[in-house]
């Protein structure tokens, strides 16, 4: 929907392939001309509906092939246009291992990666190819890690084809800071201001924010020359982002997402640039327009999802009220309010998917004023017939962390989704947790997956253990007569390509199973039956 809206705009006629199970969305019945394919993962069936119907180039968005080189090659052998970085950039930094070794020999500074028993724990399991949280684990314990590497190996395969992955030293309290690379294929390489990622959920971001809040201006200035110099150093071209964790005034190179970002809508709200149409100027052969881009006051973005404001969980449903405002007076002015939506009302919000709905973003002067217009837009969002995290949101733009600008990726651990706001702050000396002469402890372990609205029923002995939401059952770990542990993993969920572990809440045995791999089932359908 992105990419139509800029085509739209400078005269370009649009194609939109659309998957068998996908053919009711929104993107389908927006463009100009429409074509199925058999799936979104085939660079193939890509390549045949852009021929089909004469197109000059193909767009690759946010997902599934975007940062694909054999696909970008594939669309390049076939003579048409890929928007996008060359295969053999899209190569060297959607390896991320490669993209380590490159960041190192380009000065950049990298975490430490390499075999569990040399890295410590806790570590980050991460796939090599894959990105959006997706193949992703944290693992604090060896007894934790088999089970990890497995399911993150499932995951990434499922999310992009390929489940190789590595392993890195892990951050517990990091800030998560990316910068905005354009790059043309004349060598030009500029990078286009920061964004602030920080506030995540399952390693995906919920809120982003333009310019990075409470960076000194030679913090600044050695990212954006570190972006830049890792961009140089693959021969880049296109819009891409180069993230980083934030330690202090220490950082240290993360990734290179080879395509554009989600939440790229606040990088051209403080700059004025429509970083889409930057693509398809430099997929055109064209030189940047300028190696220099200001910010211009403050932006926010929330994302909008289908999904349970505690647990996170993917939620499934008929969207039969979907209100999204346009604006909102804040501060004595008028401030903007954008809506990139990918659903209309009436829509079914469906278990193949991501479950975003809409993002919302706000610009204004400062800040706070564009914090204070989130959070307006926020409060006449009405959205009915699916569950959302339109409640969370509203709690977390007005969170005293949030508002002062010092979330780290840690905030929903420490800060649980819909706790009471705290009435007082603390000097700022005491906001974080330290230890007289030790490091600091890490925080807290996050909270279970299926907890809260989600806890088993249990009556005499004996628990029900439910779907804690809608999905596909992909394991099942147990069967009548075993003796369980507590926590212990009975079935394994996956909706839309993220893999949940629905554990046993208490040392027992399994008195029945009610499903069996492959089943779908409903968020509340019976699963298994214990007893103590």
């Amino acid at each position: 929907m992105r990419v139509f809206r800029t085509c739209r705009e400078l005269g370009v006629e649009t194609v939109a392939v659309v998957a068998p199970d996908d053919l009711g969305s929104l993107h389908a019945r927006s463009a100009d001309h429409r074509l199925e394919i058999t799936s979104y993962l085939r660079s193939e069936e890509h390549v045949r509906a852009a021929k089909a119907t004469g197109a000059d180039a193909i767009h690759p968005g946010y997902g599934f092939l975007a940062e694909n080189a054999d696909f970008a090659s594939a669309v390049e052998a076939a003579g048409l246009t890929w928007v996008g970085p060359s295969p053999e950039a899209l190569r060297l930094g959607g390896d991320k291992l490669a993209a380590k070794r490159i960041a190192r020999e380009a000065g950049v500074p990298v975490l430490a990666d390499g075999a569990p028993e040399e890295i410590g724990f806790p570590l980050l399991v991460k796939a090599a190819a894959g990105g959006g949280g997706r193949g992703m684990r944290v693992v604090r314990t060896a007894a934790e890690l088999e089970d990890a590497l497995a399911a993150a190996a499932r995951e990434a395969e499922g999310a992009f084809g390929d489940g190789t992955l590595y392993c890195e030293r892990y951050l517990e309290r990091p800030r998560h800071v990316e910068v905005q690379l354009l790059a043309d294929a004349h060598g030009g390489v500029v990078a286009v201001g920061e964004r602030d990622c920080s506030v995540q959920r399952r390693h995906q971001k919920v809120l982003e924010e333009a310019p990075a809040p409470g960076l000194s201006p030679a913090l600044r200035a050695r990212l954006h020359e570190a972006a830049v110099a890792f961009g140089r150093a693959i021969g880049y071209r296109s819009a891409g982002t180069v993230e980083f964790v934030l330690d202090g005034d220490d950082f240290f190179f993360l990734e290179l997402n080879g395509r554009i970002q989600v939440e790229h809508p606040v990088t051209e709200a403080v700059t004025g640039l429509d970083l889409v149409a930057e693509q398809l100027r430099i997929a055109g052969g064209r030189a940047l327009a300028t190696d220099c881009y200001k910010a211009s006051g403050h932006a926010v973005e929330v994302r909008l999802y289908a999904e349970d404001s505690r647990t996170f969980l993917p939620q499934t449903g008929v969207l039969t009220r979907l209100e999204l405002p346009s604006y909102k007076l804040s501060q004595g002015s008028l401030e903007a309010i954008r809506i990139d939506v990918g659903v209309d009302e009436g829509d079914e919000v469906g278990l193949a998917y991501d479950p975003m709905i809409a993002k919302l973003i706000a610009h204004g002067q400062t800040r706070e004023a564009a914090l204070d217009t989130i959070a307006a837009a926020l409060a006449d969002t009405r959205v009915d017939g699916v569950t959302t995290n339109l409640p969370f949101l509203r709690w977390l733009v007005e969170h005293p962390v949030v508002r002062a600008g010092e979330a780290t990726t840690a905030f929903l651990t420490e800060h649980p989704p819909l706790s009471e706001l705290p009435p007082l702050r603390a000097p700022a000396a005491f906001r974080i947790p330290w230890r007289l002469n030790l490091p600091a402890p890490p925080p807290a372990p996050p909270p279970d997956i299926d907890v809260e609205s989600h806890r088993p029923s249990t009556t005499h002995g004996e628990s029900s253990v439910a779907a804690p939401m809608p999905g596909t059952v992909i394991r099942l770990d147990v069967a009548p007569g075993d003796a369980v542990r507590a926590r212990q993993p009975l079935v394994v969920l996956e909706a839309m390509k993220m893999e949940i572990p629905v554990h046993s809440p208490f040392e027992g045995s399994v008195k029945a199973v009610h499903v069996a791999e492959g089943d779908r089932v409903a968020g509340g359908t019976l699963l298994v039956e214990l007893e103590s």
